[in-house]
């Protein structure tokens, strides 16, 4: 059974030598091997594309044939829920199993089938995800509808496009991505960014 190890800490001041020991053991004891160790020193809550050693575990895992993802808890993979989410969701499709040690539990079974324990898990998290971003647009929603009824208008100028060269500066992470071949919709998993604008980033880079 092929590895990978995946470690985090939220400041620079932090070592994650205890997660990478911690994985190791539960490798050794299964009798898996660690074909690699990621480890960061980043807030969990930062977005997937700003997060360069869990772009480089997810480009790793899907090309040397690795079996599992391992974790010390979830809150390693990241803080923000989505984000999570999209990670695992890219996980699955690859048929790569996430095993999250503190729960003891992983994603996919041993036949690649979602685990239903952890499907459980995942759909408490994506509802936990959906009430924030609900929140979030209520929130701007009402900003918008405060910023209307004091004269202000919302939108861009009439006739507004951005030039390629400001589109290339704004969207540099997701035309990476586009480099390594990355499909539009697991690009839009990872960033969030719409499959629409991810089309015109190609069109710009003659990715066709």
């Amino acid at each position: 059974m092929r590895t990978v190890a995946f470690c985090r800490v939220s400041t620079s001041v932090q070592e994650y030598e205890r997660q990478v020991n911690e994985l190791s053991g539960l490798a050794r004891k299964n009798g898996w091997t660690v074909e690699a160790t990621f480890a960061e020193k980043i807030s969990g809550a930062k977005k997937n594309t700003e997060r360069t050693e869990l772009l480089r575990m997810v480009d790793y895992v899907k090309t040397h044939h690795i079996n599992k993802v391992l974790v010390t808890e979830l809150s390693r993979l990241g803080r923000d829920t989505l984000q999570v989410l999209q990670v695992i969701e890219l996980l699955n499709k690859e048929g790569i199993s996430l095993y999250i040690l503190n729960y003891n539990i992983e994603t996919l079974t041993e036949d690649g089938k979602v685990n239903p324990m952890s499907q459980f898990l995942i759909t408490i998290l994506a509802e936990v995800a959906h009430m924030e971003r609900k929140t979030i647009r209520e929130r701007v929603e009402s900003g918008y509808n405060n910023f209307r009824a004091n004269g202000g208008k919302v939108g861009r100028k009439e006739g507004y496009r951005k030039s390629d060269e400001a589109m290339k500066e704004e969207y540099a992470e997701e035309i990476r991505l586009l480099k390594k071949g990355y499909s539009l919709r697991n690009i839009q998993k990872l960033t969030d960014t719409s499959v629409n604008t991810l089309r015109k980033i190609a069109k710009i880079m003659n990715f066709n």
